[in-house]
């Protein structure tokens, strides 16, 4: 997945441990570890805050994006056989 999180970077930075910022953001530590290990595939704008605000950050220095081939069920459209055209292109 090209978005990265670095959660467990800001966990560093801030030297606090993942419990401490599961406390203070109000959801669990198995939550957070999902986000932590980047197996989340989504994030709401309201949790985003409250790890913003409890990590002393903004939303970038916790998501970045890395580009790169996206990820298997984000793709909308096969591959042509060998020797078949793209109709409409």
């Amino acid at each position: 997945m090209p978005i990265i999180v670095n959660v467990d970077l800001m966990l560093a930075r801030r030297k606090m441990r993942l419990n401490t910022l599961a406390e203070k953001v109000g959801i669990t530590p198995q939550n957070l570890s999902v986000l932590k290990t980047g197996r989340a595939k989504a994030i709401r704008f309201s949790t985003l805050e409250q790890l913003c605000a409890a990590l002393e950050c903004q939303p970038g220095d916790i998501l970045s994006f890395e580009a790169g081939p996206p990820a298997a069920a984000d793709a909308t459209m096969p591959a042509p056989a060998p020797g078949e055209e793209l109709a409409g292109i």
